[in-house]
């Protein structure tokens, strides 16, 4: 299996009184088919995932199971978790949901100890649904567990039924780089970084995962029209205005940031959950302000 395009690593909605919306899903799905995302990601970082309960997150694949195909969308569902039978549940749901792939981050408490830890854990995760296609989940900043990714590869194709690739939010591009140009079948590799999508680009992955996708998607549609057309001068040009994008909602705080926006352009997800701080109403006026300051709504939207 191979993705390819701009995968949205999707928020999970949230009413004021911090309960999960449902019933945003079909807007947040209207509004990403109509921008030209390929896929969406389903309760990953983005969506909060360890902030949720086992219970929110099934119910989360079965309201994007009903309405990701119908807007063009594949659906990657998140199962990532630090108890192996809540893991396996998810698994279940997101095959029952019509889920195209899946993914798990490590678990971030008792930590792998290496790549073969890690391989031997997977294995168990996916043991419900083997044919699904999987992919792991590397993000070493947020799990804190740092492995040989390269060596995880090799023993993954042997060892975790499913196994196809990696969403690599990982800094290290050597490795990165290794991967794709190791002799045999090569995994597929989804580009985590957001404001560094010209870098995967160069290096060959056709496939990434984030969560500026969720709004300023047609940007990246044109830094990847113009990396395709050999423009890459236009192609730089528009991912330097993506990682001022990225600087400017970060000192808002990321996510809380990123979901402010949301409601800026017309899909409204509610406030973050704590122990994520939401924005104050004056930082939401100071933030869309930043935005308008750099040209965001004239750039990033169409």
């Amino acid at each position: 299996m191979k993705m390819d395009g701009l995968i949205a690593a999707v928020h999970t909605p949230m009413r004021d009184d911090f309960s999960v919306n449902y019933d945003c899903v079909p807007a947040q799905a209207e509004y990403l088919g109509k921008a030209g995302v390929t896929g969406v990601f389903v309760t990953g970082t983005t969506g909060e995932c360890h902030s949720l309960s086992t219970d929110e997150r099934i119910n989360l694949f079965e309201a994007w199971g009903r309405v990701a195909h119908l807007n063009g969308l594949k659906f990657v569902a998140h199962v990532g978790h630090n108890n192996l039978p809540d893991s396996q549940s998810m698994v279940r749901a997101a095959v029952e949901n019509g889920a195209d792939a899946m993914s798990a981050m490590a678990p971030n408490f008792f930590k792998p100890a290496d790549a073969a830890a890690l391989c031997d854990w997977f294995a168990q995760v996916v043991e419900p649904a083997p044919d699904l296609p999987f992919y792991f989940y590397d993000i070493p900043g947020m799990t804190g567990v740092t492995i040989n990714t390269s060596e995880f590869v090799q023993l993954a194709s042997e060892k975790i039924s499913g196994f196809v690739g990696v969403k690599y939010s990982n800094p290290d591009r050597d490795q990165l780089s290794a991967i794709l140009n190791t002799n045999g079948c090569v995994p597929d590799m989804l580009f985590g970084c957001d404001e560094e999508l010209l870098d995967g680009l160069h290096l060959d992955c056709r496939g990434a995962v984030g969560s500026t996708y969720n709004f300023s998607a047609p940007l990246y549609r044109r830094i990847i029209d113009a990396f395709d057309s050999g423009d890459i001068e236009t192609a730089q040009r528009d991912q330097a205005k993506s990682a001022e994008m990225v600087r400017t909602i970060a000192k808002y705080n990321y996510i809380p940031g990123a979901k402010a926006v949301m409601a800026m352009v017309g899909v409204d997800c509610g406030p973050a959950r704590l122990p994520l701080r939401d924005l104050s109403p004056q930082s939401v006026v100071n933030l869309k302000q930043d935005l308008k300051s750099i040209g965001f709504f004239d750039w990033a939207l169409g």
